[in-house]
């Protein structure tokens, strides 16, 4: 019900995103929200249909396929507020980084899963160096929303190792839902507001 929930809310956030932005966003911001949306659509999307289908070779595929796109939406996320503060240096950063973990994701399947756990978390804080820019070009409205969804994605991964826990899978990503909830309303709120 929580993946059901998540591809859902993403496609439909997605499309009322894009409508309202028309007309309110340069080129470059209407491929930064693009780039966000494809990361955010592409991360639910395959999670749901890794975490529902059935044991096999295809949910291995799925797995890999799952835990690559965490490292996308990571730099999907990034993409509007740095191209909002033009911060294109950090934007590449995040994106080689991100294109580094799919690349050992995809090609060293299930080995380096606790390191990828650290490394989600540090890109997912690495803005945390350009603090002082952000806060001279974002609204600060935008930014606490901003840390309080890697403050709630960060709390999930606390049930996400938490593997004798019952009901651990949808704890956490229902966690991983509110976080993504939280981070589009930040990535509206910078774009259309």
């Amino acid at each position: 019900m929580v993946h059901a929930l998540g591809v859902i809310l993403t496609i439909t956030g997605s499309m009322a995103l894009l409508t309202f932005a028309v007309g309110h966003m340069t080129r470059v911001q209407t491929a930064g929200a693009v780039v966000y949306l494809a990361t955010l659509m592409l991360s639910i999307g395959v999670s749901a249909a890794y975490n529902i289908w059935p044991v096999s070779r295809t949910k291995w595929l799925l797995r890999r396929l799952d835990h690559s796109a965490i490292y996308l939406l990571i730099a999907g996320t990034y993409t509007p507020f740095m191209i909002e503060m033009k911060a294109y240096a950090m934007l590449s950063c995040v994106w080689a980084i991100s294109l580094a973990g799919v690349t050992l994701k995809l090609l060293c399947p299930g080995r380096f899963d606790r390191s990828a756990i650290g490394l989600y978390l540090a890109l997912g804080w690495s803005g945390i160096f350009m603090f002082t820019r952000i806060t001279e070009t974002l609204s600060s409205t935008v930014i606490v929303l901003i840390l309080a969804g890697g403050v709630v994605y960060s709390l999930g991964v606390l049930f996400h190792v938490w593997e004798r826990l019952r009901f651990q899978n949808a704890i956490w990503h229902s966690f991983v839902l509110t976080a993504a909830a939280i981070h589009f309303v930040a990535v509206w709120r910078s774009l259309v507001a």
